[in-house]
């Protein structure tokens, strides 16, 4: 006789729902925690070889972990330099943009009275109440508040990363007792697949990021675009970003071009530079230099980078493809949740192999 208590369909949906939305909620106020944790556990992961070259040439472990951290700030700082030099000479050109930027808006609304049949006046009117409206809704602490919390990420990252490199071992073995014996190989692969995809997908990451700089700083130079550099710059580091970093980073040196040029063939020729560098990005350098085994679709890519967005902000939306990636692979070695693993993969089933996908076509 089966005495074995099954939880009806509703009670598990409901169950599934509460805690998936605990989850979230723990995740989103937890964020000033949270964020400088998985960061720093990220980069350990990618520090870590390193590390263990270090430790093999009989170099102490603090001395080791030290001097890898010590060279990532370092190449961090410098970076930094690299782009707030350039910042600066944007911002001494500030002025002059301002006056260009005050002609462009007069033409537009010029030309948006002349098409809707609105006086001036009244879209200037209503462009200000916009416009003070969102510098008041920044004013009620959110600048302040976000400012604040990228410091405390600054300044915990490092030390939790120290952290992470020297109790490597014990948060291991941690994660080994866990589990009973007979899974530590589904563990030991996991933690490696997880390692793998981290590694070679921030390292792949970083090479199409300064490729991409190259490019694009190249081609807004040729085109003479005032402030190519920082703009090729931005646009590498929003293209990072899936999907909505590359829209994003099409439009702001058009606009730029716009406001400075005379003629509107040059945001058009602006437009056309970047979709066929957005092309060679997507066909040539994420295919053979970005980690391909990070395979996820674009469906839920779009998906979990809003999420991760509307969670965490822009946080959320660097670490949504490799959090996800993990997941995947976690998900892979659980057989409840294999079908969660296949969903997230980019493999689609075509209907000549399945008979289910053939009924319902």
């Amino acid at each position: 006789m089966d005495n074995s208590f099954k939880i009806p369909f509703y009670a598990k949906s409901a169950l599934i729902f509460v805690s998936v939305f605990a989850f979230v909620y723990v995740m989103y106020i937890g964020q000033d925690i949270i964020i400088p944790i998985v960061y720093a556990t990220i980069f350990a992961i990618l520090l870590n070889p390193i590390v263990n070259f270090l430790l093999r040439k009989r170099v102490s472990k603090i001395m080791a972990i030290s001097i890898v951290l010590f060279l990532a700030v370092i190449l961090v700082l410098i970076l930094f330099y690299l782009f707030f030099s350039q910042l600066s000479m944007f911002s001494r050109s500030f002025p002059e943009f301002k006056v260009k930027l005050d002609l462009a808006n007069e033409q537009l609304v010029n030309w948006a009275s002349h098409k809707l049949g609105y006086r001036p006046s009244k879209i200037n009117k209503w462009i200000s109440e916009t416009q003070s409206q969102a510098i008041s809704s920044y004013a009620n602490g959110e600048t302040l508040s976000q400012l604040g919390q990228f410091t405390i990420t600054v300044v915990l990252i490092p030390v939790y990363l120290f952290m992470m490199l020297y109790y490597k071992s014990l948060l291991l073995e941690f994660i080994r007792k866990l589990f009973r014996s007979e899974h530590h190989s589904a563990v030991v692969e996991v933690l490696a697949n997880s390692k793998n995809i981290i590694q070679s997908y921030l390292v792949g990451l970083f090479f199409e990021m300064l490729i991409m700089a190259v490019l694009n700083s190249a081609g807004l130079l040729i085109l003479g675009i005032d402030y190519a550099i920082i703009l090729g710059i931005l646009c590498a580091v929003l293209n990072v970003i899936p999907y909505i970093g590359g829209v994003v980073a099409t439009l702001l040196p058009m606009i730029i071009a716009f406001v400075t040029k005379d003629s509107l063939l040059y945001p058009v020729l602006v437009l056309v530079i970047t979709i066929v560098i957005q092309f060679i990005d997507n066909n040539l350098i994420v295919p053979k230099i970005v980690a391909s085994r990070v395979q996820i679709n674009a469906l839920i890519s779009v998906i979990v980078v809003l999420i991760g967005g509307a969670i965490w902000g822009v946080a959320g939306m660097f670490l949504s493809i490799p959090l996800i990636a993990i997941l995947k692979v976690i998900f892979d070695h659980i057989e409840p949740m294999k079908p969660w693993g296949f969903l997230f993969g980019n493999m689609v089933p075509t209907a000549s192999k399945f008979s289910f996908i053939k009924r319902i076509k």
